[in-house]
């Protein structure tokens, strides 16, 4: 685990080897333990990759970066995990490949260099990757399928450059960062972020999950995004539920057991709710001896409290507990901290839960944590897509017969209802005229009173709501079309962006054992009935797997918490500081700061409803305070 940075330069600029050392140091909380770096030099360019190491497998010098093969041809900066290391290396060991080092790194390596590109759908692990070809003159940067190791590039016109974070980007920059119109607008309109390669920051990219780009390092010519995986749609599995659900058990303890191997010591993030429950009991379950410490958000004093399903996990598991709780006053003393550590803004406070989280972890030592974070995005989570769900059964042979039943069955879970069932298809199905149109009258319009609409224009921001556009292989399976959807494009990348910035904030790794790509086209792969039941019941067949591992109760819960923190009430008793802080969005081209505040107030005196709204005018305002320290 670490943070990479490099690139390459027709015309290098002058300061390069400091550029690339300021780099390495706006993300030294990445990798702590040991930096490296080198400078290549050519006629036609200049390739520069860096590294800064949090030393996880190896901890000896073996496994310092950049690594190099044996005949200097390839050369590769690499940030994450490859838990199936010892696997490939005696696979790559037998046709004949040397090994100097015991890193995964050099694995990952040889692998790259005995497959090229087809080695990624090997790999079961989390990363992101910069492979410089000498002979080639290429620079390759990779993505894991999920995102979940982050990797941000720019080009210009012979010049291609990449970190791991912003900041670190912004170092090997010539110009200051300017923000991007039009994720600031699907951002506070929208509630959209990190679902294209685009950033907040003008320029920037993401290299997107599941994506690699190839750059001519001669030619300073930067290939297109190329898709090595995408989440599957048609189902290729004809076992039955219970054959399913043990493949499902034997699969997920499988992956558990590969995000065991470390040399450094484990934890886990449990909020108490089935996905992280069942990481904490899987590893009981293939490390019967081994220590198991737990750290979670408590909402103290608050309905949103998990603390009951937390003890009953720690005291099943014989788990270590540790226990954070948070005030709307810690929230603003590390406000800005957050924000900086997530250098772009986000969503919602319960962030602020996650980055406790981690702070404690660290505190008490462990260097690693498994966390339940994309079961939601792979088995239907709790409300079930029901909205899809529905167009699957329409589509089907049994038709609007079938979809009532399943609407009446599916309104009998708690907060759910028939009409809300219906509501959801049609908010789904309608056409994108319509869809606008109905978020108006709903109180969302394109244009809120606050937006500047003249400074968007000019900006050429496009105003529509961002949908998914339906694929012609979902036919019948649209639950898992839009689960692909979520895993790769809206929904899993920014959690899994919080998730990577709040943990190597503070020098530590946070494994995701649900993302492997071979557990999910094993549930992807499965009859749609089977992820959320005729009942009803999402994630139906983990559930069932889990029997015996996970208690009954865990499994048979119908809430879902998580790290949610009570962010109305802590916005509330920050109102007037809270107030103070979105001053500064008369600084904000697109912003109207008058009516914003009497937003703010109104949502506050509860003259209007409480919003997720609020904290996101909060949260861009003060980032874009901060965008000048990039």
């Amino acid at each position: 685990m670490c943070g990479i940075a490099g690139g390459s330069w027709i015309n290098p600029p002058a300061r390069l080897k400091k550029a690339i050392l300021e780099s390495l140091g706006r993300m030294a909380h990445r990798g702590p333990d040991d930096q490296g770096f080198e400078i290549h030099e050519r006629p036609a360019s200049t390739t520069a990759l860096a590294q800064t190491r949090l030393s996880i497998i190896d901890l000896t010098s073996g496994g310092r970066q950049p690594m190099f093969t044996a005949d200097g041809r390839l050369a590769m900066v690499f940030n994450g995990e490859i838990y199936n290391y010892l696997e490939l290396r005696g696979e790559l060991r037998a046709l004949g490949h040397d090994f100097r080092t015991c890193s995964d790194s050099e694995v990952l390596l040889l692998a790259w260099r005995q497959w090229g590109v087809a080695c990624l759908r090997r790999l079961t692990g989390m990363f992101a990757i910069a492979v410089h070809d000498r002979e080639a003159r290429t620079l390759t940067l990779v993505r894991d399928a999920f995102g979940i190791k982050p990797l941000f590039h720019a080009h210009e016109a012979g010049r291609l450059t990449f970190a791991s974070e912003l900041p670190a980007l912004m170092s090997l920059a010539e110009t200051r960062p300017e923000p991007n119109p039009q994720r600031a607008y699907d951002f506070l309109v929208h509630g959209e972020y990190d679902s294209n390669e685009a950033t907040f920051i003008q320029g920037v990219q993401h290299v997107l999950p599941g994506h690699y780009r190839v750059y001519d390092t001669d030619a300073g010519a930067l290939g297109d995004q190329i898709q090595w995986w995408r989440a599957p749609i048609r189902q290729t599995s004809t076992l039955s539920f219970g054959d399913a659900a043990d493949a499902v058990r034997q699969a997920f303890l499988d992956s558990v057991k590969l995000h065991l191997r470390s040399d450094v010591p484990l934890g886990a993030a449990l909020s108490g709710g089935i996905d992280s429950s069942a990481v904490v009991c899987a590893m009981r379950h293939v490390a019967p001896d081994a220590p198991i410490h737990t750290f979670s958000y408590i909402a103290a004093g608050s309905p949103l409290s998990e603390e009951s399903w937390v003890d009953m996990v720690n005291a099943h598991t014989g788990a270590i507990g540790h226990k954070v709780v948070a005030s709307a006053e810690d929230l603003a003393a590390d406000i800005d901290d957050m924000i900086l550590c997530q250098g772009e803004p986000f969503g919602s406070t319960s962030i602020y839960a996650q980055y406790r989280v981690y702070q404690r972890a660290a505190e008490k030592g462990i260097t690693v944590t498994l966390d339940g974070q994309g079961a939601d995005e792979l088995l239907a989570g709790y409300a079930g897509y029901p909205g899809q769900r529905l167009r699957s059964l329409l589509e089907g042979p049994g038709g609007l017969f079938e979809a009532h039943r399943f609407a009446k069955a599916w309104s009998r879970w708690p907060a759910r209802s028939y009409r809300q069932a219906w509501m959801y298809y049609g908010r789904e199905n309608l056409p994108d005229q319509a869809y606008a149109a109905a978020r108006t009258v709903m109180g969302r319009p394109p244009v809120p009173d606050w937006i500047d609409e003249d400074a968007l224009a000019e900006a050429g921001v496009d105003l529509r709501a961002p949908r998914m556009a339906a694929r012609a292989e979902g036919h019948g399976r649209r639950v898992v079309e839009r689960l692909g959807h979520s895993l790769q494009v809206h929904g899993l990348p920014h959690l899994l962006r919080h998730g990577d910035r709040n943990s190597m904030k503070y020098s530590l790794e946070s494994r995701v054992p649900f993302l492997t790509v071979d557990l999910v086209e094993l549930l992807l792969g499965l009859p749609e009935e089977f992820l959320i039941s005729p009942t009803g019941e999402t994630k139906s067949v983990f559930r069932a797997a889990m029997r015996g591992i996970v208690p009954d109760a865990i499994l048979d819960r119908r809430d879902k918490i998580g790290f949610a923190t009570p962010e109305r009430e802590w916005l509330a008793t920050l109102a007037p500081r809270a107030r103070h802080w979105l001053e500064g969005a008369e600084n904000v081209p697109f912003l109207r700061k008058e009516p914003l505040l009497k937003a703010f107030d109104d949502m506050m005196a509860g003259r209007t409803t409480f919003s997720w709204q609020a904290w996101r005018w909060i949260n861009y305002v003060r980032w874009y305070k901060q965008l000048g320290r990039m």
